[in-house]
Parts: structure tokens; C-alpha cells; sequence
């Protein structure tokens, strides 16, 4: 199977890079592998007690670029990330050339069963929730979706495919800078540890494509357990006037509309984002 990374050099570069924000993190965290059909996959926890809340990042993304949600999440509930394996991170590096959310959620259910856990409430973020979504785990009790893939296919305008490009072809910290400007709302900056780790991603890593809307059938027997689903006001490859339609359609959800964001979670929505997770936690 392919790897994620053009070549060692950039394998290397990636995790040494999670490996020191992780020991970096200024909170407690327990690391540890389990194996799974897909290789062995990396887990960041947090907080006291069996694992609560189990948290599957979007694309590129992982439990060291996570840490904030990571922080935020387990100052409630015990939370577990999961680095997704054929994703840049301390995971398997390897995956199937159609990889997609039926692959990773088969994976997930692995990780959910060498965890134990039971009554698991699920965060996925872009792939991430699609990746909840087509995971069919008994040890699944809810799905908390944020900006979520699986649901429609993602938007890509004309500038956002252009800082896209720019980004891919030389992945300077300012074209990566003006290409995630696109990821939040107007006027406001995009993290700097993003930036930073999306330049090395571009530099070190293949592209993924996005994952295409899952089946209708599939979303219908979701529905069937408590899930909740928000996006960002102002998220160019997920805008709501698409997305809150589609969940309407699909699973009988409204959608959280939040004001002042966009595809990527900044620090000032973590609140919001940990009070969509508390809907069904309980």
C-alpha cells in the first residue's frame, strides 16, 4: 500500500514535529499503540477515568495539532484521539489507494474495541466525521459531528482552489498563512501552530482527497442513536446553506449554526464546540 509521505526524510520530519508538541503539551497526556488491521495506531489521552469521549481529527490533522481540543474536551470527560492511520502522525503511515470513511470506520471500531470502552461518545471533525459516521461500533452511544465531511460533497471556489495550489506547489509559511485566512471567518487570523504544521504537511506529505457523501441508508440507521451536528457560519467547503439541508434529508437533524466560524476551530469557539459535545454526553 502507498504511504502518506513523499519519502522518509518527510516521515521523519513529521513525527519528530508531533513527537515535541506532544511532550510539549503543558497538561498531562498518556500515549500509547494498538493494533489493527490497518497497522498500528497511535492514541493521545486525557483526563481521569475510562475513556468518555473519542476524538478523530479531519484530514492532515492529528492528536498534536488537536491539543487544544484534547485540553478542552478532558477538563469534562476522559478523551481519547485517535491518529488516523494513512494520515500524517504517529500512526501506521500506509493505506489502501481508495481509502475512505467504510476503511476508517472498520479501523475505528478496532481502536473502540482494544480500548474497551463502553457508551463512547464519538467527535468527528471534517473526515474525521465521516469516519464516525460509517463506524457501526455497539460501543458507539453518540455522535457529536463538527463541520462535518460524509454529507455533501466539500466546496472548493475558485479562491480557495487557487491558495490551495499556490500552497501545494511552494508551502511558505505565508502562502500557508493566506491559504487557511480562507479556513475561518473574515478577519480573523488562523492559528500559528496550524500554520506551521500545515507548511510541513504540504512539504512532507501526499494529498488526500476528500471523502464523498456517504449512502443515505447509512445516515438513516445513524440516526437511529443521539447525534448532533455543527458548522461553522462562514465554512467555505461545508456552507450551510448546502450542509443543513443535506442533514435535514438525510438523518432529521437540524444543524448548530455557529456564528463567527469557519471550517477550521479556532481557540475562541473551543467553548462551543465542547457545549455541542455536552448535548449528548449525557
Amino acid at each position: 500500500m502507498p504511504t502518506v509521505y513523499k519519502n522518509p526524510r518527510g516521515q521523519e520530519a513529521v513525527r519528530q514535529w508531533c513527537s515535541g508538541a506532544l511532550a510539549r503539551a503543558g497538561f498531562p497526556l498518556r500515549t500509547t499503540t494498538v493494533d489493527t488491521s490497518a497497522g498500528p495506531v497511535a492514541l493521545t489521552s486525557a483526563g481521569t477515568g475510562p475513556t468518555r469521549v473519542v476524538l478523530v481529527p479531519g484530514t492532515g490533522f492529528n492528536a498534536a495539532v488537536a491539543l487544544p481540543w484534547l485540553r478542552a474536551l478532558s477538563d469534562r470527560w476522559a478523551t481519547t484521539v485517535v491518529d488516523l492511520p494513512g494520515q500524517p502522525g504517529l500512526s501506521d503511515p500506509r493505506r489502501p489507494r481508495r481509502a475512505g470513511p467504510a476503511w476508517y470506520g472498520r479501523v475505528l471500531d478496532q481502536v473502540l474495541a482494544a480500548l474497551a470502552a463502553e457508551d463512547v461518545v464519538v467527535v468527528g471533525n471534517s473526515l474525521g466525521a465521516a469516519v464516525a459516521l460509517a463506524a457501526g461500533s455497539t460501543r458507539i452511544a453518540a455522535r457529536a459531528l463538527i463541520s462535518p465531511a460524509g454529507f455533501i460533497r466539500l466546496s472548493v471556489d475558485p479562491r480557495l482552489a487557487l491558495a490551495s495550489t499556490v500552497w501545494l506547489l511552494s508551502p511558505t509559511v505565508a502562502h500557508t498563512r493566506g491559504m487557511l485566512r480562507l479556513f475561518v471567518a473574515p478577519g480573523v487570523e488562523p492559528p500559528a501552530t496550524e500554520v506551521e504544521w500545515m507548511a510541513l504537511m504540504a512539504s512532507s506529505c501526499r494529498t488526500t482527497l476528500a471523502p464523498a457523501p456517504l449512502p443515505a441508508q447509512l445516515l438513516a440507521r445513524r440516526a437511529e442513536r443521539p447525534c448532533v451536528v455543527s458548522v461553522g457560519a462562514h465554512d467555505r467547503f461545508l456552507p450551510p446553506r448546502r450542509l443543513v439541508p443535506a442533514v435535514r434529508r438525510t438523518m432529521g437533524l437540524d444543524v448548530r449554526v455557529l456564528p463567527g466560524a469557519g471550517h477550521l476551530t479556532t481557540a475562541d469557539h473551543l467553548d462551543e464546540m465542547v457545549a455541542v459535545v455536552a448535548e449528548v454526553t449525557g
